[in-house]
């Protein structure tokens, strides 16, 4: 389950928390939705919106923009790492890349800047879709 702790725990939020739970691939807001709907839920697409927003702020969960810039998100692992995304079918592999961590240190030290964060996310077709 996902981690609504540091949220006030309220029905909906441990619905949108279960459904997380069970998807692999990064969905879209409407699509958490609608695993909730078929579940019987009672629950709005604002509310589902806003929870998800709170989760990723906290951390909980990974959200990244597609190339349409949609929002999707999903439960991943808590250590740092990136993702190789299918713009077909939305599989998604995540990946750690120590590389990049040495060459984003290394950039920002030559421009002086101090790292509060970086994301990256590679897009094209898995091996099904292509």
């Amino acid at each position: 389950m996902v981690n609504v702790e540091s949220l006030r725990p309220t029905r909906q939020r441990r619905a949108v928390s279960d459904v997380l739970s069970t998807i692999t691939k990064f969905s879209s807001a409407q699509e958490v939705h609608a695993v909730l709907i078929s579940k019987g839920e009672k629950v709005g697409l604002a509310t589902v919106y806003r929870t998800l927003q709170a989760l990723a702020e906290t951390g909980a969960i990974d959200v990244l923009r597609n190339e349409d810039g949609e929002a999707l998100y999903r439960a991943c692992g808590t250590d740092h790492h990136h993702h190789l995304v299918c713009t077909i079918c939305n599989k998604t592999t995540e990946i750690a890349a120590p590389e990049v961590e040495i060459w984003t240190e290394k950039i920002a030290r030559e421009q002086g800047y101090l790292i509060s964060g970086h994301t990256i996310e590679v897009f094209g077709l898995c091996k099904n879709c292509r």
